[in-house]
Order: structure tokens, then C-alpha cells, then sequence
């Protein structure tokens, strides 16, 4: 299985970057998600947050490969459990051979790129910097992964 976290972001704090390659350390090879981070798309004062979300959609769709299952990260979304992440996770397993994970800029996703996805997550309802909504992502793989095996990284 193929797990590819496409990200479109700046340059993340050397916190985050530390955080998220201690959680990938841990993972299993056959799980390790290939983290894949595309520019932000201009914006300034004459520049539409819209026309950015265009942008950077047009580069996240180039990043999809066809017959992937996509998910994506997006705050109407359906808010999941650790054990939900769980269950997902394992059906993935069995059933995809690819999936994406995606998380927009500053200013979320284009409408086609979430019609690209089939399923959309919410992280909960509060707002969260950037650089941790990708730690908390590979750190949700992380415990689900421990949840199918049994490891006691997760207490219930």
C-alpha cells in the first residue's frame, strides 16, 4: 500500500519537521507515508484567495493518480476517532493500493479537488496552525497503525 501525504504549504518550523519525522521513524516501512509538499500559490492584495486555491488545486490534481482513493483534509468534514482512524486504516490496507492524503493552503481547497476526493475529514472543529495539522495527521496514522496491531502506544 501506498500512503502519499500531499501537502501544500511554506517551509515548516523545525518543531514540526522533528515531530513528523519521529512519527514516520516508527511506522512500518510497508505504511510510511511518502510526503509530497507543494508551494503555496502566490497571493497579495490584488491576488483573490480563490485564484491561489485554483492554482494549488491544479497542482494537488497532478499529484492524484488515477484509481487512488483521496481523502481530504477539510473542516466540513466528518470529525473521526482514533479508532475510527483505525478502521480506516485497515480497510485501506485490504481494499487500496493507494491513497492520498491532502491538505490544502492557508485557504483550503478548490472545489474540484475536494469532488476528487471520496471522503473528507475534519481534524475537529477548532482552527489549527498549519505545520500541526501534519503532525497530528502522521501522528493519527501512527496511532492507528498501533490500534490494528495491538501496541500500547494507544490506551483506550
Amino acid at each position: 500500500m501506498h500512503i502519499q501525504i500531499i501537502n501544500v504549504a511554506q517551509k515548516m518550523p523545525a518543531w514540526a519537521d522533528q515531530a513528523c519525522e519521529d512519527f514516520l521513524r516508527r511506522m512500518p516501512r510497508e505504511l510510511t507515508p511518502r510526503l509530497v509538499t507543494l508551494p503555496l500559490a502566490a497571493r497579495g492584495p490584488r491576488q483573490a484567495a480563490a485564484g491561489a486555491r485554483q492554482r494549488e488545486a491544479e497542482a494537488i490534481l497532478g499529484k492524484l493518480a488515477p484509481g487512488s482513493f483521496n481523502l481530504a483534509l477539510d473542516e466540513r468534514g466528518a470529525c473521526w476517532s482514533s479508532n475510527d482512524w483505525a478502521h480506516n486504516l485497515q480497510r485501506w490496507m485490504l481494499e487500496q493500493p493507494r491513497v492520498n492524503l491532502v491538505i490544502g493552503g492557508p485557504d483550503g481547497l478548490a472545489e474540484d479537488c475536494l469532488e476528487a476526493c471520496q471522503q473528507r475529514v475534519a481534524l475537529g472543529k477548532m482552527t489549527l496552525p498549519h505545520a500541526l495539522v501534519k503532525v497530528v495527521l502522521i501522528e493519527q496514522l501512527y496511532r492507528a497503525w498501533t490500534i490494528i496491531k495491538g501496541h500500547p502506544y494507544h490506551r483506550d
